[in-house]
């Protein structure tokens, strides 16, 4: 992967939903303005959801769209929103909501690196902590490499 898949401007640390929807219409719209995906992703990824639930353990979801909604991304991306009161996701708390669109299988590897991230809790600290985007991006580095 040549291009970044996450930028500065695709992370947001202080997202404005309440709800599980309103988190993933968050997401989905950074991916839409970052041009990684057409207005298309969001019913897809709605549509994830209600056959198997995104939330992945230590405060993360991760929504993205079905296999069928391949023609709505154009290049692969995360967005990355963290909220400070968890969002109730089908009765987890969550503070950081990532998500994702994939070229191919290119979502396996994004979806690999940000699993060995949140799996360290220190790791996951440290971004409940962090102050800028900037510092976020830092501890995220792998998704880009």
């Amino acid at each position: 992967m040549a291009d970044q898949v996450l930028t500065e401007k695709q992370i947001k640390i202080e997202g404005t939903a309440t709800t599980k929807l309103e988190a993933m219409r968050e997401a989905a719209d950074i991916l839409v303005a970052a041009g990684a995906v057409t207005s298309a992703y969001l019913p897809a990824m709605l549509e994830r959801e209600e056959s198997v639930s995104t939330y992945m353990g230590n405060y993360l979801a991760i929504p993205h769209g079905t296999n069928e909604s391949k023609d709505a991304i154009l290049a692969s991306a995360l967005s990355f929103v963290r909220y400070s009161t968890p969002i109730d996701w089908d009765g987890n708390p969550v503070r950081f909501v990532v998500g994702i669109a994939g070229v191919g299988n290119e979502h396996l590897d994004i979806l690999s690196s940000i699993a060995i991230v949140f799996s360290d809790e220190d790791e996951v600290d440290a971004l409940i902590a962090a102050t800028s985007a900037e510092e976020i991006l830092d501890i995220l580095s792998e998704v880009n490499t």
